[in-house]
């Protein structure tokens, strides 16, 4: 698949089967997020990749967020909460935290890396398409979390940038909508 094809065809898949993927599959689609622009080739950014039963990492994450925002309660109500939560991380038989962990280079600046780690997390999305897995990349308030953050043993730079769930397609993606880019374009001349 060329890249203007990539691009033009990739959708977040929210449904995905259940069926393994393959590490050495993992593996080749971090390698391309590895390679993103990042501002003094800082390169900021780092992957917790979680499969089988490493998934329960992350789903400890999400009830301890929901632990944190619920006003007291006890006993099988709270229990079922929680293990609604526990599940959020089974969604896809893989999920790939992307990390934000900033150089220390003293030319690098935050925005900065944020966004290359963002653009890394892009070359993922389109490496997972163009080798026919589906992904969609979650974010939401339990990730900013600083409970999630700790979940992971993040440092006080680090922050997570996106929890990409990964598999088989199990659903036909919509058709693509976007404004033209005329529409979106300024263009100062001389």
């Amino acid at each position: 698949m060329n890249i203007e094809e990539a691009i033009r065809t990739r959708r977040s898949i929210g449904r995905l089967k259940k069926d393994p993927v393959d590490r050495n599959l993992i593996e080749k689609i971090i390698e391309a997020a590895t390679w993103a622009p990042s501002h003094h080739n800082t390169q900021p950014w780092k992957f917790i990749v979680m499969t089988g039963d490493g998934r329960a990492k992350l789903g400890e994450g999400y009830a301890r967020v929901a632990m944190a925002s619920l006003d007291t309660g006890i006993g099988a109500a709270l229990e079922e909460r929680l293990e609604k939560e526990r599940a959020k991380a089974y969604r896809s038989p893989v999920v790939i935290a992307a990390v934000c962990s900033p150089s220390d280079d003293p030319r690098a600046t935050l925005v900065e890396e944020v966004a290359a780690a963002h653009a890394a997390v892009q070359n993922l999305l389109l490496a997972a398409h163009a080798n026919g897995l589906g992904a969609i990349w979650r974010s939401g308030d339990p990730m900013y979390h600083p409970l999630m953050k700790d979940t992971f043993g993040l440092d006080a730079e680090e922050q997570l940038v996106g929890l990409i769930y990964l598999g088989y397609p199990d659903m036909t993606p919509p058709e693509g909508k976007r404004t033209p880019a005329a529409e979106k374009t300024v263009w100062l001349e001389g």
